[in-house]
């Protein structure tokens, strides 16, 4: 076609005005039809978003972008072929959630749930106004005002279609069995609850994650300090709720950012005797505490990476290696590995090959043992967490990663406050631009409570973590404890316990 530039395909913003305040759409990027991401360059003019693959196929475009009342969620248009002429993209915004909308509605009805009586008129809303908006787009202001009006309905329709189905997926699976199939448990990060938490621990959880990080386990080579370790499982042993806490441990390999020890920096262009350190160490620390951990999360993070100069061939293969020797060392563990930004989103700067899913699947299929992943659904922070999204986008992610025939554990980061944090890693922030309202203990008891409810529906997710407990102790995430740094619990804390009274109620 003349004129037409392979690879590129562009979106005319209005107002203007949007672009000086929108750092987010230099996060966006494109997906194929089959949700694979493109390493995607965006490039801004002064009414244009332009957004450069290396392909010219029909793709969408996954954006941050403001609604009314529901903040700055990620959403994505409907799959677009390239053409000369720009689109209008609030116009096709809208298009794709509520085709997003209607093709969730229809299979969950196949399914048998009932669609709630609220979701018509939000749905019937959205579809008049995009109508509108779609058949005055040479009225660009008038389109833009129809077509956000069309965004904000339709993100009512799916809070209601989503919360719907929550709740009557979760009613039907507690029906099924004596008890609720899975876990909910928080992160220990190093440190174990005051004794005054002890109770309130125990009633919002039944599970807990000991933090084994070889990095200030082993500080100095061949001096390893297991004092931080065996406090936090004594502790889980010695708790007696309503059952005995499930004790999963980990992660013992950090292929993320700092993850690792300094001193094996020496090693990391020597990926053989780098392996041999690497095994060395997950299987001390199994045998040290076989049959009392009989959860294991043998690496994290090996999917996006940053630890030393690793490159993605290299970290799948000590990863594969890691499970192997874990096996072998405790054949009655099960081996989990985490996967943090499970949409993908870090393949957008074109220095990964695989998508999350494809690497888990690559090890699957090789026959090392795996037998769960736990996804690190860090909402709203920066820059190694995951963009917001809504509880339709949450519930398709978790679908998609179900094809995997594997169990899903879930981590789980809400944060309730945008200010500084002087005990969580300097390196990730709260991105407050996200959220509809001031991120607060209301707005985070909201997002975990909602989430939780919509995991603990998914017939693949077999436990759900909070990703600390208390904000008192060092942390990774800003203000993601449920507990205040004072020692009182936040209002996400006692959602959670009437959470787990309710779903005990129904059992």
């Amino acid at each position: 076609m003349p004129g037409l530039r392979m690879g590129l395909i562009r979106f005319a913003v209005h107002p203007t005005s949007l672009i000086a305040d929108w750092p987010e759409v230099y996060r966006g990027y494109l997906t194929g039809s089959d949700g694979r991401v493109f390493p995607t360059r965006i490039e801004v003019d002064e009414e244009f978003v332009g957004c450069r693959r290396t392909t010219s196929e029909s793709c969408k475009f996954h954006v941050a972008y403001p609604v009314p009342e529901f903040g700055r969620p990620f959403i994505s248009t409907a799959s677009l072929p390239e053409r000369e002429q720009p689109y209008l993209l609030v116009v096709e915004l809208a298009r794709g959630k509520i085709v997003q909308i209607r093709n969730q509605a229809s299979a969950w009805e196949l399914a048998g749930m009932q669609i709630p009586a609220g979701f018509a008129a939000p749905s019937r809303a959205a579809h008049r106004a995009f109508a509108r908006a779609a058949s005055c787009q040479d009225d660009v202001a008038r389109s833009t005002e129809m077509a956000t009006e069309a965004l904000h309905h339709a993100f009512r329709a799916a809070e209601v279609l989503t919360l719907g189905y929550s709740s009557q997926a979760l009613a039907g699976r507690l029906q099924r069995y004596k008890s609720l199939p899975a876990s909910v448990g928080c992160e220990l990060q190093g440190s174990t609850p005051d004794s005054d938490a002890n109770e309130l621990f125990t009633a919002a959880f039944n599970a807990a994650a000991v933090a084994v990080p070889w990095r200030s386990i082993e500080s100095v080579e061949g001096e390893y300090d297991w004092g931080p370790v065996d406090r936090q499982l004594e502790w889980c042993e010695q708790q007696r709720g309503d059952q005995k806490l499930l004790v999963r441990g980990g992660p013992l390999i950090d292929l993320g950012p700092d993850g690792l020890p300094a001193w094996l920096a020496r090693w990391e262009h020597d990926v053989f005797n780098l392996r041999s350190f690497v095994c060395d160490f997950v299987e001390t620390a199994i045998s040290r505490y076989v049959g009392r951990i009989r959860i294991w999360e043998v690496a994290a993070r090996a999917n996006s990476g940053g630890a030393l100069t690793l490159n993605e061939e290299s970290r799948l293969m000590l990863t594969a290696s890691v499970l192997g020797v874990a096996k072998q060392i405790d054949e009655e563990a099960q081996l989990v590995i985490r996967v943090d930004q499970p949409w993908g989103d870090y393949q957008a700067r074109g220095q990964h090959r695989l998508s999350p899913l494809q690497f888990v699947d690559a090890l699957h299929r090789s026959g090392v043992g795996l037998a769960g992943v736990n996804l690190e659904m860090a909402m709203g922070y920066l820059p190694r967490g995951s963009a917001r999204r809504d509880l339709m986008d949450i519930s398709r992610m978790i679908d998609a990663w179900s094809v995997l025939n594997l169990p899903i554990q879930i981590t789980l980061a809400c944060p309730s406050s945008i200010d500084d944090d002087p005990l969580s890693y300097p390196d990730c922030e709260v991105d407050a631009r996200l959220w509809p309202e001031d991120c607060t203990e209301a707005t985070q008891a909201e997002c975990v409570d909602r989430v939780m409810e919509l995991l603990l529906a998914k017939p693949t997710v077999s436990g759900v973590y909070l990703s600390h407990f208390s904000d008192a102790a060092p942390h990774q995430f800003p203000f993601a404890g449920v507990m205040h740094p004072d020692g009182t619990p936040k209002t996400a804390l006692e959602r959670i316990i009437t959470q787990r009274q309710r779903h005990k109620s129904r059992e």
